[in-house]
């Protein structure tokens, strides 16, 4: 009787793996091309503009459905020989857990898109009150302690610290990349687990052929330790830039360095060259209480019987010219015109969806930050 031998297939190696990503991603971009290419013919360019998220959610999701899903191979792993088996058996995953890698893969990163910002707004909106019940309550200790003569100065409480750093760092605090880094970091060592949702899932490589004893693949060992020491670098100057703070505002006596000042009337205008939006509210806000000749006063802006230029009148857009009036994003009618810093013109939503992907003008390339669009509105 002739005995059978089973051979247990070695698990692959770091290079492969990445390769087979590689692979992946290239093909997931062909596929995302064909879907933009697609829409953008049926319902426009404004339509695939406004859906580029959506659309790459789309095609990543067909692409591992009709390949990892239904318990097919990609083709980056048939490209490099391996195929996805479970960490503790070996054997081919289960369809629970090649959906749920999916999803973790594809559907968290957009679901996480979309709902941070909206969650980051609430507890920023949360947090600046509660600083703001703070400040009062520390100022009316203030002025009571020098009524009284005395030279003490009052700390802040404990808790409006917290609370004010807590605002300061309130995006690293809920990004999931110092996650993504350290799972990375960690397939480097190990050479297990190229991705997170695979971790979470304990889905492993294992090449489909015999390895030769000879055939030993170089790890990523010199990464995962660049990368342990960026990540100790970012942390060491971010808890020094805390204590600085923190010291500087204990010798101030509780009050750290001030970031905006008031101006006439009492207004409160942002000193950060980069918070334009803050002081737009000040002067756009309809229920600011200054009056409008107080607003001309600190802006020294005379005041207008009627707006200077009517983007309506063919005068005033006529530096455009009739036959150039289309944006070029969405090669339509253009609508509510938005200039950049560079002055190049384009719809007010097509400059600000193309600012939030890639923060440069389309034309000229140079920077332009989405709070720093201005609407050309009379």
């Amino acid at each position: 009787m002739a005995s059978s031998t089973r051979y247990a297939y070695p698990f692959a190696a770091a290079p492969d793996m990445i390769r087979s990503h590689q692979k992946d991603a290239y093909f997931s971009g062909v596929l995302l091309d064909q879907l933009s290419t697609l829409l953008r013919k049926l319902y426009g360019a404004r339509f695939a503009h406004s859906y580029v998220s959506e659309t790459r959610v789309l095609g990543e999701l067909l692409y591992l459905g009709l390949t990892t899903l239904i318990g097919n191979r990609t083709l980056g792993e048939e490209y490099t020989d391996i195929v996805q088996v479970e960490s503790e058996s070996e054997r081919l995953p289960a369809l629970g857990r090649r959906a749920g890698y999916i999803i973790g893969c594809v559907l968290g990163p957009y679901i996480l898109g979309r709902a941070l910002p909206a969650f980051r707004r609430r507890v920023r909106a949360k947090l600046e009150a509660n600083l703001r019940w703070y400040a009062r309550h520390h100022a009316k200790a203030q002025q009571q302690a020098q009524e009284h003569d005395s030279k003490t100065r009052i700390r802040q409480p404990l808790g409006m610290r917290v609370q004010n750093y807590i605002l300061q760092n309130l995006d690293t605090m809920t990004s999931p990349s110092p996650v993504y880094a350290l799972s990375l970091a960690t397939f480097y060592f190990s050479g297990r687990y190229y991705h997170l949702s695979k971790r979470i899932w304990g889905l492993r490589y294992i090449f489909t052929r015999e390895v030769p004893e000879g055939d030993n693949r170089a790890g990523y060992e010199v990464l995962g330790v660049l990368l342990v020491l960026q990540m100790a670098v970012q942390a060491y100057l971010h808890l020094h830039s805390t204590v600085t703070s923190s010291t500087a505002a204990a010798v101030g006596g509780g009050h750290p360095q001030s970031t905006s000042a008031i101006v006439g009337g009492g207004a409160e205008v942002s000193l950060d060259p980069n918070a334009y939006s803050a002081n737009n509210a000040l002067l756009f806000d309809a229920t600011s209480s200054a009056p409008p000749s107080q607003l001309q006063k600190w802006t020294h802006t005379p005041p207008l019987d009627k707006p200077r230029y009517e983007l309506t009148d063919d005068d005033t857009m006529g530096w455009i010219g009739g036959g150039t009036r289309k944006c070029t994003l969405c090669l339509e009618e253009m609508k509510d015109p938005s200039v950049t810093t560079c002055g190049h013109v384009f719809c007010w939503t097509c400059i600000g969806d193309w600012a939030r992907e890639k923060p440069e003008c389309p034309l000229c390339r140079q920077s332009c930050l989405v709070q720093h669009v201005l609407p050309l509105r009379s």
